[in-house]
């Protein structure tokens, strides 16, 4: 008999995402918009402490608008972290802009302020500075904000943060999100929290989050007839989807906690196999492990890519680490700047995400430690 399917990260319900969601079919709220929109708004906006938010369709959509927001347009150049799912950069790529790829730090696995600073160097020489910069929190951790807002700022450029990944986890003090001119959340069903589908924009820039409500409505202006005086986009989140998303809050801090408890089941059990490096919580940080990832170098014998399959064949499922976009052919001759080393090359070529799934069983955490080790010492031990 095979066992039950241990999942990398999905859907996990707390129990009154119900009555939310009865809540919108019983005032026939089920388009977008209503009660439960403005209460997920204000749960974000409680929680981070940020003064306004936008819910949207998606976190891509919210990247989008985002964009839009900081008057993207084309033949714009955008930085952006090159270790990171595509998401991050497709919008980029809507505007008719052009994406330049950041590196990752090999302790934070986030943009490298190094890099960065290299990157503003060349475009200032250029005389072709960059419109925005999309920072992405990797994982369930932040980046150095405050070095990379420092290079930021100096240049005047703005900063979308990308922190689709990492709702709960802080940086010195500060909720992820809260740091750009624009933070990005997403609520997909892998995420800590999800709406099934879903996004949301936050900035302590009332203004701008008026202007965000307004263009993901269509850009509808107030009369009676229906008049547009400016490009729109339908992306705002459903009420029934925002109902799944204010029961979801309730059980974020929790979730949290289990993820962070999943992964140091895995760090005490795999921490010390030679070759096995979990990925790093830097200073200042407060990481939400929103997936468990490490690097098996060259001493351990196995590649992540036969760990994976190797895990496969018990039901288990097991990713690799984001392939970076600088790599990825639909950005071929795209323009990269790395530290000394490609650090998101290395990631990419040695890193896997273990089963991070909220839902999984003290037997089934052992399962995946077993067979992890189990393909280590195939390896390991002498012919």
């Amino acid at each position: 008999m095979t066992e039950r399917r241990i999942l990398l990260s999905s859907p996990h319900m707390g129990g009154t995402e119900r009555k939310y969601v009865k809540e919108a079919f019983d005032t026939n709220w089920i388009a977008p918009l209503g009660s439960n929109v403005d209460a997920f708004e204000s749960q974000i906006e409680e929680f981070t402490g940020t003064k306004a938010a936008c819910a949207v369709a998606s976190g891509t959509g919210g990247i989008h608008l985002a964009l839009d927001l900081l008057d993207v347009n084309q033949g714009d150049v955008v930085f952006c972290s090159s270790l990171t799912f595509v998401a991050s950069a497709n919008p980029i790529i809507y505007h008719g802009a052009v994406p330049v790829f950041i590196d990752s730090e090999l302790d934070s696995w986030n943009m490298s302020p190094q890099a960065l600073k290299k990157a503003f160097r060349r475009y200032e020489m250029k005389g072709r500075l960059p419109k925005a910069v999309i920072v992405v929190n990797l994982y369930g951790q932040s980046a150095r904000m405050d070095e990379i807002l420092e290079v930021c700022r100096t240049y005047d450029v703005p900063v979308i943060e990308d922190a689709a990944e990492s709702l709960g986890a802080t940086y010195k003090g500060r909720q992820s999100g809260t740091f750009g001119k624009i933070g990005i959340f997403s609520f997909n069903g892998n995420k800590i929290i999800t709406t099934s589908g879903g996004g949301m924009l936050i900035s302590d820039d009332e203004v701008l989050i008026r202007k965000a409500l307004k263009k993901a409505t269509q850009a509808k202006e107030p009369e009676l007839h229906y008049q547009h005086e400016m490009v729109g986009y339908n992306y705002r989140l459903s009420n029934v989807c925002a109902g799944i998303g204010r029961g979801q809050m309730e059980v974020l801090e929790e979730r949290v906690q289990k993820k962070r408890y999943i992964f140091e089941r895995y760090k005490r059990s795999l921490g010390d196999v030679p070759g096995v490096h979990f990925m790093p919580e830097i200073e200042g940080a407060f990481h939400t492990r929103w997936l468990s990832t490490l690097t098996m170098d060259g001493t351990l014998g196995v590649t992540p890519r036969e760990m994976i399959e190797h895990l496969g064949k018990d039901n288990i499922e097991a990713r690799p680490v984001w392939k970076p976009l600088h790599m990825q052919p639909l950005f071929e001759g795209t323009d990269y700047f790395s530290e000394d080393h490609d650090n998101a090359k290395h990631l990419f070529e040695h890193g896997i995400c273990l089963p991070s799934d909220t839902k999984m069983t003290e037997a089934e955490i052992d399962r995946v430690i077993k067979r992890f080790l189990e393909k280590v010492h195939m390896y390991q031990l002498p012919a």
